[in-house]
């Protein structure tokens, strides 16, 4: 297992919530245990013969683990994104009988966006032949953040202003240069993940759909999804913060739990509001090459 490491440090409103909403899931658990588009041409083949779609495995302990394509996603030309070649989860703790379906789909690299904490609280469980990587976004320290937040509004607006980071803070940015330009170097079908798989996770699907060409309205009912997927952990994980900590305070922690469409509108609003589209920030917020997001529109489609 070979590690590459890119250092990303910073404690921030923002980035506490990251850790948040995915060290919830973790806690949660614990205690009730106890108790729009990018405009680039098409680079695909617009020959007859289709791609080939590969289905996606549901995993029940990795239940937020999906193919960034969903089921062939297309873009306004009627292109369908290619199938098994990226996919995004939650973290990755297989049992025994998913990590021989995460064996199966041949992964070449497993991608963990996750900051120190969260990977020591919840190790990756790797399938063979898939390189690990550490691309850490965000740090932040949860001591008593949770408890700074004092109604459920207060939790959806700290969530927006996360997706916000996404687009405005330095650091963070680079974190997802490093994450595409990988994804994009590296040959075989990819996983990349975060704690709960819904918000660094989602932002990064969000961008690789927008490099299809996906509809907007598309990839908000794609990011969407993670409220279809995790709805059982959600719930226990819920469960968990009432007995723990009383049914108020899980109420207040609800939004961090799940996702709601103006988590999303609020990166892409940062994104209109700073940049003006979304091809703009992936050239000049990220840096990405015309060639790098070549290789990316080639994977998705060819």
């Amino acid at each position: 297992m070979t590690h590459r490491s890119t250092a990303l440090r910073r404690t921030t409103r923002t980035a506490v919530a990251v850790t948040l909403s995915g060290s919830l899931l973790l806690a949660g658990a614990a205690a009730a245990g106890a108790a729009g588009s990018l405009d680039l041409p098409a680079l695909g083949s617009t020959g007859s013969s289709a791609p080939t779609v590969v289905e996606t495995p549901r995993l029940a302990s990795v239940d937020n683990f999906r193919d960034v394509a969903g089921p062939g996603y297309k873009n306004a030309l009627g292109l369908p994104m290619r199938t098994g070649v990226f996919y995004r989860a939650n973290a990755v703790v297989p049992s025994d009988e998913d990590l021989a379906t995460l064996e199966s789909l041949g992964l070449s690299a497993i991608y963990d966006v996750r900051t120190d904490q969260e990977v020591a609280d919840k190790p990756d469980r790797l399938p063979a032949g898939a390189e690990y990587v550490r691309i850490p976004i965000l740090s932040g320290d949860l001591a008593g953040a949770a408890f700074q937040l004092q109604s459920p509004e207060e939790g959806r607006a700290f969530m927006r202003d996360m997706n916000r980071s996404f687009v405005s803070d330095a650091s963070v940015r680079a974190g997802f240069t490093t994450l595409l330009t990988d994804l994009a170097e590296t040959s075989g079908p990819q996983l990349f993940h975060c704690t709960a798989g819904k918000d660094r996770t989602g932002w990064a699907a969000a961008l690789l759909q927008s490099i299809a060409g996906v509809p907007r309205e598309t990839i908000m009912a794609d990011y969407l999804l993670t409220n279809e997927y995790t709805a059982d952990s959600m719930a226990r994980t819920l469960q968990g913060l009432a007995a723990r900590f009383g049914q108020e305070r899980a109420d207040i922690f609800a939004p961090l739990v799940g996702v709601e469409a103006s988590y999303l509108q609020a990166a892409f609003d940062q994104v209109e509001a700073e940049y003006g589209s979304v091809e703009n920030y992936l050239h000049d917020g990220l840096g990405l090459s015309d060639v790098t997001l070549a290789k990316l529109k080639v994977k998705l489609f060819v």
